[in-house]
């Protein structure tokens, strides 16, 4: 920032200093929600609680909408208006914002929320905004402590202070973030229907039920899948390691999502045990690594290149995957289907609920319907293609919202 009453990022044409107000000045009222339980939605009435404000977009989520159990006759001052903004004033939610629109149908707001109506010379969408700034965090981290849950109430949000412009400027400010949001939102759709899209074709191209064949086959294939040994392609191999105290070593983390990653360095004077295993991808380009405790919730997969010579925890085996056998997008995409859930995971489950772990000679030895290897690389090749595009997806999206943050920084005093 230039100074303490101009942002650094500016329109055209505006050079006027910003004024510090507090956010009661702008606002008509200050209202607590409808103490009411929800009930069954009537098709009309929607009702809006801390949970169905989006942790992340911080839009109406109506996927599981419900109308308030009321008198509607005596509830007007409950219904939001446009522009209305919604603030959480307790629990771990707190602070947590939505701004009502008119596209979000006939709203009443409960109890937890506190509603804001704002001025009519104040811009709703720059309010809004301004409560994804670092300077409202900081504000509900200070003011939200107590001695029990954290909570902030409608005097202390009236007193949170606002740089503000003129409301030209605070209109073209508003508009800006609203595109960059509505443009975010559809990413996030986009990114949604792919991933919808994924979990249909693996229910539909794998075998269910006890079928012979999934419902969906590329072209060219009609024999049935066969039932073979996962050890028939996947070895256990042990590449040892003898820990020097004046050494760095690289450590494998494996994620519940199946991402293999490194977790950072160690001295070796800092590693307990002095023999530890290690990646080889140099003789095993395609390893597979789990975890016994997690492959469960889905922390299975392929080493990538710079985890090669890093060591691996005693609880996470390493498999070489013969590539002309079983190929390794095929696999890849198998391990997230219900079949391998049912016939690999539930079937060898060790221990009480509260540890569980799967062997990995239990894995080897577990029989599982496999395609022939044509038929493995074309449906291997097609997910691959898959996640691949939801990567892209995800990475414009991520993209989108620390050009967000950015923005926010420098547009906001």
């Amino acid at each position: 920032m230039s100074n303490n009453t101009q942002p650094e990022i500016r329109f055209p044409g505006f050079m006027e200093d910003w004024e510090q107000r507090k956010l009661g000045e702008l606002a008509e009222s200050f209202e607590y929600g409808l103490n009411a339980s929800a009930k069954k939605f009537d098709g009309s009435n929607k009702y809006i609680r801390i949970t169905d404000i989006d942790d992340i977009s911080h839009k109406f989520n109506q996927s599981g909408v419900t109308s308030p159990d009321i008198d509607f006759a005596s509830a007007d001052n409950y219904k939001l208006k446009k522009g209305d903004i919604l603030f959480a004033r307790t629990g771990a939610s707190v602070g947590k914002t939505y701004m009502y629109r008119e596209s979000d149908g006939l709203v009443y707001y409960a109890g937890f929320l506190i509603r804001a109506r704002i001025k009519s010379k104040i811009s709703s969408e720059f309010v809004f905004q301004t409560t994804f700034t670092d300077s409202y965090n900081r504000f509900i981290k200070i003011t939200s402590q107590r001695s029990g849950q954290p909570g902030v109430n409608a005097e202390e949000y009236s007193n949170f202070k606002i740089m503000i412009p003129n409301y030209e400027e605070q209109n073209a400010i508003g508009c800006f973030f609203k595109k960059i949001d509505d443009t975010i939102t559809l990413h996030q759709r986009k990114l949604d229907l792919l991933k919808e899209t994924k979990k249909g074709f693996l229910q539909k191209m794998f075998p269910k039920n006890g079928a012979k064949v999934p419902e969906i086959r590329f072209p060219g294939f009609t024999e049935d899948w066969e039932e073979r040994k996962l050890n028939e392609g996947m070895t256990e191999y042990t590449d040892r390691v003898y820990i020097q105290d004046d050494e760095i070593y690289k450590q494998v983390s494996v994620k519940n999502v199946g991402e293999i990653t490194l977790r950072g360095e160690q001295i070796g004077s800092k590693i307990g045990r002095k023999r530890q295993a290690k990646v080889n991808l140099i003789e095993h380009p395609d390893t597979l690594i789990f975890t016994r405790q997690t492959i469960e919730q889905g922390g299975i997969g392929f080493a990538p290149k710079e985890t090669d010579g890093a060591i691996v925890t005693e609880n996470m085996p390493t498999i070489d995957v013969d590539n002309d056998i079983i190929n390794c997008n095929y696999l890849l995409a198998y391990v997230k289907t219900e079949d391998w859930y049912r016939k690999v995971i539930l079937k060898n489950i060790e221990g009480g609920t509260a540890q569980i772990a799967i062997h990995e000679d239990s894995i080897l030895f577990s029989e599982v319907l496999i395609p022939k290897i044509e038929e493995q690389q074309k449906i291997g090749a097609f997910f691959k293609q898959l996640d691949d595009t939801i990567t892209l997806h995800q990475r414009k999206l991520d993209l989108l919202k620390e050009t967000k943050k950015g923005f926010l920084q420098k547009m906001f005093v």
